[in-house]
């Protein structure tokens, strides 16, 4: 499908569904493919990032995941009280890339068109850039200071890959990028690669766990994690704010995106996903599944957490540290980025 058409899918959704309700304030696309143009293809690995702003303090959980019209969308609600500060959103890097450029579904009252031009006017300016840098650094900081040693262990692991793996929005903050999530190391790579910053990717991957898996290992544990997922799918009815994601709608991007990852050569660029997805299956399997299922597939996200280098509570504030120590020389980094991008203005 087009991407023209998949918008248009979009917009029709908007329009028929969520303008209807009371809170509505505006929508606007987000995502990765913000910056394709109409006529590109959306890949089957990619859904259309919608986001809805309402009114209300407290937004309804995120919608997530489902099929309109043949189109893939992912939808989430975000409260009117995140984007009534400029300051705000040039500071916030998940918001501000979405108002670079007119992006804007539906504004009833012209708020958010005004707010998004003067976003796009300063998005590039280094000054609002370098806070938009330090936003994500505090992420990282914040989230590994952060791991629950007494959490469930899949919970744990969540909340040391996550930050770890905001290192990448780091630097594709200053590089003017969409902070995309999936593909984080793939993205962070190809703009290490242009900057002339090459040798820090080892140390993203290192720092992961995964620069010394090969291909066939790490296609070894996405085959265990389809069979995880599919059996998680079966059993999944606790809603989490990550369900969607958990479906077979969705298993094109789990589990196909990350094998065309794997096939294309970036075997590594795909561990990131694939940690995320199986941890998020253990979530809701110790929610919904029998004592029964849980034993029967521990074993194999315990394996791929094993290859990165952890296998107790102790190996991840360790790796936690590791990741905290090494934040100055990818502020080094940044910073270069920064100085030599030629987008960046004064």
């Amino acid at each position: 499908m087009r991407i023209e058409s998949a918008r248009a899918a979009a917009i029709e959704w908007v329009m028929e569904h969520a303008s209807r309700e009371a809170w509505f304030k505006g929508a606007y696309f987000s995502g990765s493919t913000i910056e394709l143009p109409g006529e590109a293809m959306l890949p089957d690995s990619s859904d259309l990032d919608v986001m809805i702003i309402t009114t209300l303090t407290e937004p309804p959980l995120k919608l997530g995941k489902f099929v309109y019209k043949g189109t893939l969308l992912e939808v989430t609600y975000l409260s009117w009280y995140q984007f009534t500060s400029v300051e705000e959103v040039l500071t916030s890097y998940h918001l501000a890339n979405s108002f670079r450029v007119n992006t804007i579904i539906a504004d009833p009252t012209g708020e958010v068109s005004r707010l998004q031009k003067r976003v796009s006017r300063h998005f590039a300016d280094r000054a609002w850039v370098r806070r938009r840098c330090e936003n994500a650094l505090n992420r990282v900081m914040n989230g590994l200071r952060a791991v629950d040693t007494s959490a469930p262990f899949q919970d744990q692991v969540m909340g040391w890959l996550f930050p770890t793996g905001v290192t990448t929005h780091v630097l594709l903050v200053a590089a003017l990028r969409n902070p995309t999530v999936r593909l984080r190391y793939l993205a962070a790579r190809e703009v290490l690669i242009e900057y002339g910053q090459a040798s820090l990717y080892a140390d993203l991957l290192k720092l992961l766990g995964c620069a010394h898996l090969t291909k066939q290992r790490i296609e070894h544990h996405l085959d265990n994690l389809a069979r995880t997922f599919d059996a998680t799918v079966e059993v999944a009815n606790t809603p989490f704010f990550f369900s969607t994601d958990i479906t077979n709608i969705a298993r094109p991007i789990a589990i196909d995106g990350s094998r065309e990852l794997i096939r294309s050569g970036y075997h590594r660029e795909a561990v990131f996903w694939i940690v995320a997805t199986y941890a998020r299956c253990h979530t809701v399997l110790a929610a919904d599944a029998s004592q029964d299922l849980q034993r029967a597939l521990a074993p194999a996200f315990e394996e791929i957490v094993s290859d990165l280098g952890i296998t107790s509570s102790t190996d991840l504030i360790r790796r936690s540290k590791d990741v905290i120590d090494f934040l100055p020389r990818l502020c080094e980094t940044t910073e270069a980025i920064l100085w030599a991008n030629p987008d960046i203005e004064a």
